[in-house]
């Protein structure tokens, strides 16, 4: 089997499979208990916050622990219910239906890469921009978005969406100058099922009040009903997933995981571009490899159905690919991703993506590449849909 599914779920690390059935072995109680079990488990709990802390050099008191980056996303945006929140048009949708759900919602543009236009930055009390697209990889300038809104709104807060960019990029919140931070487990190679939020500064006490003035950025909790992450997230806590996701984060750091994907994996995700283009009739790129996440690369192919393209690849090559975002799995919408920045459902609706893992190599390449044209060929041939040439021939 290839596993070129990486931005859905990254397969599990060792290390972090080893946390969490050590975890689960081990005599723990509620965490939230003040017997000695119940302390263990807590202890273990602190232990995973500061290895996630360290990763994206945050302090260990700004971590909090959420379900995953879907809790962390709506959390942070429910807490500007009825206000002004601005968020990009290819945002996850974790942002975007809460947005348009709570707030007064302003989508702001992207290019044709999918990069938003920082001069088209309306006025807002929060701004949520993801450091990278899950569906195209595109990476977007939220250090400089970060300076525009202090600058121009300082009493506006900022959040970023850092679920597929974490372990792929070198991150530091405090260089890119967010109030708030999505993290999920199982992108890293964590379990599924935990993710932490960062809240600048909440260490500090906490507000629910938007003014800069105040010592840490706002936050009203999503889930209530217990006393847990000082009463801003309740429910007991999920030792083991939490222990595996620090397991995961401290590998990453010590690992420097980001350094052996631009290394080994941009490489081959980019010989993987040029045989597509070379080799496959009607091929085209919806991801900017020269500004996009070392593993990610988005493609459509001209009448050819983007979730045949999946289901062949899966039988004829135990090649694991994506249409794009895993959570629209089974909606037959077209990418909400490739119609902002394309503008073109027959694209969206042809587009898949492959997303590598660390294990990937050169021969995994070049069975896919055994597999992809004969399909594409196949799928063409039986499609109804023209290709934009043989439509210019037959207008000639």
């Amino acid at each position: 089997m290839i596993y070129f599914d990486a931005s859905a779920t990254y397969p599990m690390l060792p290390c972090a499979r080893e946390a969490i059935l050590g975890a689960m072995e081990a005599e723990l109680g509620n965490a939230s208990a003040l017997h000695r079990a119940g302390h263990r488990a807590g202890e273990m709990i602190e232990e995973a916050r500061a290895e996630i802390a360290k990763l994206i050099g945050a302090r260990t008191g700004e971590i909090l622990f959420t379900s995953g980056g879907s809790e962390a996303n709506n959390t942070v945006v429910r807490t500007f219910a009825g206000r002004r929140v601005a968020v990009s048009s290819v945002e996850h949708p974790s942002v975007l239906e809460p947005a348009r759900a709570v707030a007064k919602c302003y989508e702001i543009p992207v290019d044709e890469w999918g990069v938003v236009k920082l001069k088209e930055l309306p006025e807002a009390e929060l701004y949520s921009v993801m450091a990278a697209n899950n569906e195209l990889g595109t990476v977007e300038p939220i250090g400089e978005l970060a300076e525009i809104v202090r600058e121009k709104y300082p009493g506006a807060y900022v959040h970023s969406d850092l679920t597929q960019a974490l372990g792929k990029m070198k991150i530091d919140v405090r260089e890119l100058v967010v109030d708030y931070a999505t993290l999920s487990a199982h992108k890293l190679g964590g379990p599924i099922g935990t993710g932490a939020l960062y809240v600048r500064d909440l260490d500090k006490k906490p507000s629910k009040y938007s003014k800069r003035e105040d010592p840490s950025a706002p936050l009203i909790p999503l889930i209530l009903g217990g006393h847990q992450e000082r009463g801003l997230r309740a429910g007991t806590y999920a030792t083991p997933l939490i222990v595996g996701f620090g397991a995961a984060a401290k590998w990453a750091r010590e690992e420097r995981s980001w350094e052996k994907y631009e290394r080994k994996i941009r490489p081959l995700r980019d010989m993987l571009a040029r045989r597509i283009l070379a080799e496959i009739p009607h091929a085209s790129l919806n991801t900017p490899l020269d500004n996009s996440l070392p593993h990610v690369l988005n493609c459509s192919f001209e009448a050819a159905e983007g979730e045949s393209i999946q289901l062949y690849l899966d039988l004829r090559g135990e090649v694991m690919v994506s249409t794009g975002s895993a959570c629209a799995a089974g909606d037959t919408t077209p990418s909400h991703v490739i119609m902002a920045t394309r503008n073109d459902a027959e694209v969206a609706h042809s587009s898949i993506r492959f997303s590598l893992t660390l294990e990937a190599e050169e021969r995994d390449v070049e069975e896919v590449m055994g597999v992809l044209p004969g399909i594409i060929r196949d799928l063409q041939g039986i499609s109804t849909i023209e290709t934009r040439e043989e439509g210019r021939d037959d207008e000639r």
